[in-house]
């Protein structure tokens, strides 16, 4: 059993007459309304420019700039943060493989 196609589109995927008559009451109202939001958001971003534009931010203090730190080097950040659960440099023994079974579950 074939269910009949009920559509508002033909084979070409274009609008059908019926479709077509279906809208055209709704035609003018969306027209209008998308016009009027259209128009008001318009009005909305000209007026928030226009405002802004007008103020210069005189009566805003402006902080002075921090001094200037020195760099940081990495063996300084590494004494203030030591690593957590790292074995030091150069033990490339049993530990360290023992560290990474214990990590990643080797």
């Amino acid at each position: 059993m074939v269910i009949p196609r009920s559509t508002y589109y033909d084979r070409e995927y274009r609008q059908a007459a019926s479709l077509i008559r279906a809208r055209r009451p709704y035609l003018i109202k969306n027209a209008v309304t998308g016009l009027a939001l259209f128009g008001f958001t318009v009005c909305v971003y000209a007026y928030t420019i226009h405002a802004i534009a007008q103020d210069d931010f005189e009566d805003v203090p402006i902080p002075d700039a921090p001094p200037p730190q020195p760099a940081k080097t990495l063996e300084s950040v590494k004494t203030i943060n030591p690593p957590a659960n790292v074995p030091p440099a150069g033990t490339a023994t049993g530990s360290q493989k023992g560290w990474l079974r214990g990590m990643f579950g080797w």
